[in-house]
Parts: C-alpha cells; sequence; structure tokens
C-alpha cells in the first residue's frame, strides 16, 4: 500500500526521504529552464557570482517580471517549492495573492445576482495584494546565501536597457490589448500607437526598474511600503480598487509542508493547498496505480487517465480553499483507500458523466502563469509557479510603478457552481473573504526516486495539474526533460464534461474509439503551457534539462 503525508505542521518536514538519505554526491553542474532566455542567464549570472539555487529562483523570477509580463510579476505570487540539499529540508513556501481587507462574498455581483466577469478580470478591483516580493526576501534571507541587491541587479538591468518583445508576448498582448488600452500608464509602457507592439520592438521599464532597486535596497519594505507602495495604492484606488496601505503592509509569507506520494517506486513531493495540484495529483495517481499504464491500449489507457482526472476535479470543487480557513479532509483524499473507491466506480468500457458522480447536485455545467526549474551544482532544487493570473494580469498598472497587477481574486468562486475564466466552478471552500488566498491549480513538483531526481511544473491554468500528471507517466517511463516537456496533453476537468486536447495527442481513430467509450473530445487548434524540467541522473552522473519547445523564447542550459 502506498503511503501519502499532507501534514501542514513544518516540523514534520525534518523527516527526511530515503532516496534523500541516501545520496550523497552533487551532481556537480547546475541547470535552469525557464520561459526566457534572458531569465535563464540571469539565473546562471547569480550562481557564477557565488548564489545557491534559491538565490538564482530569485534572480529568474525577477527577470521573468521585466521580460515575460503575460505571465507573472512583482504585481502577483506564487508558490515556490524548495529542496535543501545539504539536510533534505523540504518547503513550500506560499506567496499566493490575499484578498484585501474590503473584499467580501458578494462583490463581483451585479443587481441580478449575476456574476460581473468584466470587475472581476479587468482593472484593480480584480487584484489581490502580491506575494512575490515577500517571497524574495523570505527565501533570500532564509535560504539564499547573496542579499537581494545582488540577485535583483540582471532584472534591474534589463528593465532599464530593454528587452525586444517575442513571439509569445506580442500574441498575448494582441489578446488583452484592448484591456491594455483601459489604462493610460499600461499603455504607454507596452503598446505601440494603442497598439500590441510587433516582435523585435523593445520594451523598457524604467519605473519598474526604481521599484526593483528600492526592493533591492530596503528588502520586502521597499515595495510593501513607503514610496512604492503609496505609488501601488494611490494608483488602486483612484482607479476604482480597494486595496490600502494597510493590507501591503499586512501581508506575510506561510511556510506550508508539501504533498507526498508515492508512485511507482518514486517519492512525488508537489504542493499543498492553496494550491489544488499537489491533493488531485495524488488522488489522480492513487487511483492509477494498480494499473499498469503502459501494457494498456492507448485508448483504454487515455479512458482510464480521464476518468480519474474527472474525479479529482470533482473533488477540488467541492473540497479545497485556502486551509487556513477552511478545513480540508487532506487525510482522506489522498488515502489509498478512497482511491480505491474511486476507481471502483470507472468502468473500463463507459465514460462516467460527470452529473452522474455524487456530490453536490447544483453543479452547472485559458490561461497564463509561468514555472521555472533550477537545481545547482549541491543538488539544491527549486520548482516556483508564478502568476499574475489572466495575460497581463488585470492589465491595469499603477502610474509610476511599471508593475502589473494581478487578477487573482478571479480564482476565487465568485459565486457558487459558476465558472471562473478557465472554466473552474469552486463552492463555500473557495468563496471569497478578507485576507483570504484563492485556490490555485499551480503544481510546483519534485519527483524523487533512487536513481533520479527531478523538477518540473507549468502555467497553463486549470490545465496545469493534468500537464503536470503527464509529465510524471513520462518520467514514469524513463524518459528524459525534453520528453516531458514536448509530448502532447490532453485534459479533463469535470466540468466542462469533456476531454480536449492539443492537436497531435490522438490519431483520428483514438479520437473515434473514445467518443464510443462515451467521451466529448475537442482537439484544441493549438498547444497549451510552457513547461520546463531538469533532472539529475544519480547512476550516471548527467544532469539534463529541458524548455518546452511550444514557445521557441525558452531556454533550459546545463552548466
Amino acid at each position: 500500500m502506498k503511503r501519502v503525508t499532507a501534514t501542514l505542521i513544518l516540523a514534520c518536514l525534518l523527516i527526511l526521504p530515503a532516496a534523500f538519505a541516501a545520496a550523497a554526491e552533487r551532481p556537480g553542474q547546475a541547470a535552469i529552464a525557464t520561459a526566457h532566455f534572458m531569465a535563464t542567464e540571469a539565473g546562471h549570472e547569480i550562481l557564477a557570482q557565488g548564489g545557491n539555487a534559491f538565490d538564482a529562483a530569485i534572480a529568474v523570477a525577477a527577470a521573468l517580471a521585466v521580460v515575460e509580463p503575460t505571465s507573472s510579476g512583482i504585481g502577483g505570487g506564487g508558490f515556490w517549492l524548495l529542496h535543501r540539499a545539504a539536510d533534505g529540508f523540504q518547503v513550500m513556501v506560499d506567496s499566493r495573492e490575499k484578498a484585501p481587507a474590503a473584499a467580501h462574498r458578494d462583490m463581483y455581483l451585479d443587481e441580478d445576482g449575476a456574476v460581473n466577469r468584466d470587475l472581476a478580470i479587468n482593472g484593480p478591483l480584480a487584484g489581490g495584494i502580491p506575494g512575490e516580493v515577500a517571497g524574495f526576501e523570505h527565501i533570500a534571507r532564509q535560504y539564499g546565501r547573496l542579499p537581494l541587491s545582488v540577485s535583483l541587479q540582471p532584472a534591474i538591468r534589463i528593465a532599464r536597457e530593454g528587452v525586444e518583445v517575442d513571439e509569445k508576448v506580442a500574441r498575448l498582448m494582441g489578446w488583452r490589448v484592448d484591456q491594455v488600452r483601459r489604462w493610460p500608464a499600461a499603455a504607454e509602457a507596452f503598446l505601440v500607437d494603442g497598439e500590441a507592439p510587433p516582435v523585435g520592438h523593445v520594451i523598457r521599464l524604467p519605473d519598474l526598474a526604481w521599484v526593483l532597486e528600492q526592493i533591492a535596497e530596503r528588502g520586502a519594505a521597499g515595495f510593501y511600503a513607503g514610496p512604492v507602495a503609496e505609488k501601488i495604492v494611490a494608483g488602486v484606488r483612484e482607479a476604482g480598487g480597494v486595496w490600502t496601505l494597510e493590507d501591503l503592509a499586512a501581508y506575510e509569507i506561510v511556510e506550508r509542508a508539501p504533498i507526498r506520494t508515492m508512485y511507482g517506486g518514486f517519492e512525488l513531493v508537489t504542493a499543498p493547498p492553496p494550491s489544488s495540484g499537489g491533493i488531485a495529483l495524488a488522488e489522480i495517481l492513487n487511483v492509477l496505480e494498480p494499473d499498469p499504464l503502459d501494457d494498456l491500449d492507448p485508448v483504454l489507457r487515455t479512458h482510464l487517465t480521464v476518468e480519474a482526472m474527472r474525479r479529482a476535479y470533482r473533488d477540488r470543487a467541492i473540497y479545497l480553499g485556502d486551509p487556513d480557513f477552511v478545513d480540508i479532509p487532506v487525510a482522506m483524499l489522498t488515502s489509498q483507500y478512497y482511491a480505491d473507491g474511486l476507481r471502483a466506480s470507472i468502468r473500463p468500457d463507459r465514460a462516467t458523466p460527470s452529473r452522474m458522480l455524487a456530490g453536490n447536485d447544483q453543479i452547472p455545467e485559458g490561461t497564463d502563469t509561468t514555472h521555472f526549474s533550477v537545481m545547482d551544482a549541491d543538488g539544491n532544487m527549486v520548482a516556483a509557479t508564478l502568476t499574475v493570473n489572466l495575460p497581463f494580469g488585470s492589465a491595469f498598472m499603477p502610474p509610476g510603478t511599471g508593475l502589473l497587477i494581478n487578477n487573482q481574486m478571479d480564482d476565487f468562486s465568485a459565486k457558487e457552481g459558476v465558472p471562473n475564466a478557465f472554466g473552474l466552478i469552486g463552492f463555500q471552500a473557495n468563496e471569497i473573504q478578507p485576507h483570504k488566498r484563492p485556490l490555485s491549480s499551480m503544481s510546483p513538483t519534485f519527483i524523487i526516486s533512487p536513481e533520479r531526481r527531478a523538477v518540473l511544473g507549468t502555467p497553463g491554468g486549470s490545465r496545469i495539474i493534468t500537464m503536470v500528471l503527464l509529465g510524471i507517466l513520462d518520467f514514469a517511463r524513463g524518459n528524459e526533460p525534453e520528453s516531458w516537456v514536448s509530448l502532447p496533453r490532453y485534459h479533463h476537468q469535470y466540468v466542462p464534461d469533456r476531454i480536449t486536447a492539443e492537436p497531435d495527442a490522438f490519431t483520428p481513430q483514438q479520437v473515434e474509439a473514445l467518443e464510443a467509450l462515451g467521451h466529448d473530445v475537442r482537439v484544441s487548434e493549438r498547444t497549451w503551457g510552457n513547461m520546463h524540467g531538469v533532472m539529475w541522473n544519480l547512476a550516471t552522473g548527467e544532469v539534463s534539462a529541458g524548455s518546452d519547445p511550444r514557445w521557441p523564447s525558452g531556454r533550459a542550459i546545463v552548466r
């Protein structure tokens, strides 16, 4: 029987996994895989100056805030999964955004009780209090070797000198350009004559460089108090938001124990709530464990995997939220006994309609973030998934700051059973409350076996969990990072009741066979995600890395 540990008591983190305790050697090389080559180089630059993986992660995150404003930034937050090689200590640093004090359950409902989606995703009212900068300071002080004044220098330099617009930024700006136009500071920073910038256009962000300099000089206090905080709050409130200086000053990091589970003889270490990823991954893998997936016909293998996805996303909607506000039945959801019951409900010859699953009978019938993976020459590891939610977040920029405010408030359940921008539904566990963290799908993950150690994750909204799952299953087959990040992807999230798939995920014959089982299969015209992974093969000593080929601006470098 598999053993799953999901405690939130940090003292339990001192228990070392056997695989870590047994391995004494160093990788000898460092590997960094990110969504942009300049961010990857920023991380290696800091390693070359004597920093460790934790310092490099700060440098990468700050650089991504400049070069990839579509996906993350200091106006957002996220999760940092850390492994310290010296003693095997593992922890997730939760820098997820928090609802401001003035937030309330019905803040996005109109007079008829319907969700006003524009308010929930566009403009300053959509933003939660950012946590990324608090994450910088915490990680630097507790785990790094270098001060922020060193680790932030690459990002400051890039913000002042400028970065060329790549295909990703240009494409996603085209999608959000109408919202960026609404806010003068954002329009001035990113648009060219009121239109989305072309590929190759150089964007310079001197205001963001100034903010980063304040953080480099004063730490988190340079962001959450003083001139920067005053500019942020003044801009937000003037444009209709509700943030206060007290909201910023009150933000705090939380360290959480990771979710742990076993699959195929290796240990999975992944994100706990308020991420839904770790619990969902443990639940899916528990359901699939007894089945020799690679021995099955591809259609049956996909069918069983989809049915496990369906049930995990059902439980996500019903049970999960911020663990500081909600009593989550972690032990139940991650137990093998519970998985056995779920597996018994799966018919091998027929899809289970989502409406037929036991649960809340009131359930009615996108996408950007960033992930990077870091391993230094000593074996320290970071899996970080950071976000501003939708591309360019809320599209709102407080004047004089150069930073985009997230729209993470949409990750709450604005109304029970009503889907958010990613089509995900939620109920009371994830309702809006002051100071609460919204539920997330971000799933930074370590995979540990006696022979291999891996770091992986991806952006992709509601699809993050299933993309990481497919990467884990590919690791289990013995494949390298380049394979995990490249393989075609498919997804099911309970509601809507359909399989979505990348163009090359299935053959026409496989689609026909899945539909004959009762699945609704929708083949997308575009690809998803932007996965980045690194791996150390202890048996061979080889360190490898892979960057998702779907976006050519990404880069994986081993040095």
